[in-house]
């Protein structure tokens, strides 16, 4: 049996284990997770589940279609098991079809998310759900973990259900590869519950400042350097577009290095992500009904974040660094105006159309210091266009590069790791609507249609020349408005933390 520990928020942590037993039906704990598949004669139990339908006398499937339960997706029931199993309860957690083959991690990772969010407040929970190898058996407990979380910091009456406490992985791959997959589970739901919690903690605790302390002290902790700089360096050297937007703010701006590094790494990659700690669209106020979320508008920097603590706490063999772009959009008497110009940290001069396009203002200047660590990629993430939520909707980021592999890369990595993204075309169109007559480039398109684009179009002016770099845009996917889903909470979600390891995953030797 393997053990591991991931802090899932508010100090609450859950221990995930690792048992290769093949009896569940005998397994202590306080509920049992199987799944089940839709048939065209009703509900199929899936494999793993043989020992448990015997023990029910066979009726399993026959329960489940009187319940009413077609073992669609997301679909769940429960009940309890009257003494045939050491579990009092047993629970059901729809998988879809089944697969020709091996089952979908991704799929794997919704149910067991499903399964323990709808368990908040259970002690003990066992995971048996079809995970025979070692990759299935990670993304179960990934799923669980990610699913098992709660942001309960602002909570005064006691009255919400605690967090699954222990989540066991009933599995028959091989301990050692399996014990793995555990462990990385473990710490990649740590990093992205780190996010999450970032993301829905209020402005009014998480400004610029603070957002740096965080990171020095839990960065330092997990072996990063961090080099943090105030609003006097940042205008002493040159970072224009992080002062112009964190100017008209009470809370300067910040710019946060942090940076791993391996002994036998052969390649460097370096993120860079938008952190404005709330976005109020400056002078260029948005309207209130667009405002209330805008706690979210530092994903992107939450997501570098959570990203280098992991590829940290995972000693992968490359160097990995990040830069967290931050600031406050505030209007004031100081804030940046509407035909404002200011020098980049590139040396190209920028004029402010509309200061609610400020997160672009504030990426330029990390895309263009992270050049000069000399990384083989460059990777930019922020919650950065309405016009990628029109385009893409509220789950699926878009991604955009100077570099076709690259873009493509990017897509096949989130694939891999659960997360939704499209690869996007730069249309070379688009850059003479970014024409000023007074400065390098303006930082609008006059033309509303194709944000995400042109946006992506203006980063690219600012990439240093020979260096291939993309561009995330997570507006909508950074935070869900609507309903849970899978092991998906309301509010922040964490979004492209796990990408952006799987990147660092793969340019590691």
């Amino acid at each position: 049996m393997r053990t591991e520990q991931a802090r899932l928020a508010s100090g609450d942590v859950t221990t995930v284990r690792l048992n290769s037993t093949d009896n569940a039906v005998s397994f202590d704990t306080d509920a049992l997770v199987v799944g089940v598949h839709t048939g065209p004669d009703g509900p199929r139990p899936a494999p793993g589940t043989e020992s448990v339908d015997e023990a029910l006398g066979g009726r399993l499937a026959a329960t489940l279609g009187a319940m009413g339960v077609k073992g669609r997706a997301g679909e769940i029931a429960k009940f309890p098991t009257f003494g045939a199993l050491t579990a009092p309860l047993l629970v059901v957690v729809g998988l879809g079809d089944a697969p020709e083959g091996d089952h979908d991690p991704e799929t794997l990772r919704r149910a067991a998310g499903t399964a323990t969010r709808s368990l908040a407040g259970t002690t003990r929970v066992a995971l048996a759900l079809p995970a025979a190898d070692a990759e299935r058996a990670g993304a179960v407990a990934l799923g669980g973990l990610l699913g098992a979380y709660a942001f309960t910091a602002y909570r005064t009456t006691g009255e919400h259900a605690a967090p699954v406490a222990e989540l066991t992985v009933l599995s028959g791959a091989g301990a050692g590869d399996a014990g793995a997959a555990i462990e990385r589970a473990a710490t990649v739901a740590e990093s992205v519950s780190l996010v999450r919690d970032l993301v829905n903690t209020p402005p009014s605790d998480l400004w610029p400042a603070r957002f740096a302390e965080i990171a020095e002290q839990t960065g330092s902790k997990a072996g990063l350097s961090v080099e943090i700089l105030d609003e006097k360096a940042l205008k002493e050297e040159g970072y224009g577009g992080i002062v112009a937007v964190g100017q008209g703010s009470a809370n300067p701006p910040r710019l946060v290095r942090l940076a791993y590094n391996h002994p036998e790494a052969a390649k460097t990659v370096a993120f860079v992500g938008k952190g404005i700690t709330f976005d109020s669209g400056g002078l260029s106020l948005k309207p209130s009904a667009s405002m209330d979320w805008m706690k979210s508008d530092m994903g992107g920097a939450g997501a570098v974040f959570g990203a280098l603590v992991a590829i940290a706490k995972l000693g992968l063999k490359v160097n990995a660094v990040g830069y967290l772009c931050l600031a406050e959009n505030m209007p004031s008497g100081t804030a940046q105006r509407p035909s404002d110009v200011f020098t980049s940290f590139a040396g190209k001069t920028v004029e402010v159309l509309d200061t609610d396009a400020e997160g672009r203002l504030v990426l330029i200047d990390g895309i263009a210091r992270a050049g000069q660590d000399n990384p083989d990629v460059i990777v930019d993430i922020a919650t950065l266009t309405g016009a990628q939520i029109v385009a893409l909707g509220w789950r699926t980021a878009g991604v955009m590069a100077n570099d076709d592999e690259l873009r493509e890369e990017v897509v096949q990595a989130a694939g891999e790791q659960g997360e939704a993204a499209w690869g996007m075309p730069l249309p070379e169109e688009l850059r003479k609507g970014l024409d000023s007559p007074v400065a390098d480039i303006a930082n609008l398109h006059p033309e509303r249609f194709g944000g995400m684009l042109t946006a992506a179009v203006f980063l690219r002016e600012f990439v240093p020349a020979g260096v291939r770099w993309a561009h995330i845009d997570m507006a909508g996917p950074a935070f869900n408005k609507g309903e849970p889903h899978g092991y998906t909470p309301k509010g922040g979600t964490g979004a492209i933390t796990r990408t952006l390891i799987g990147l660092a995953e793969r340019y590691a030797g």
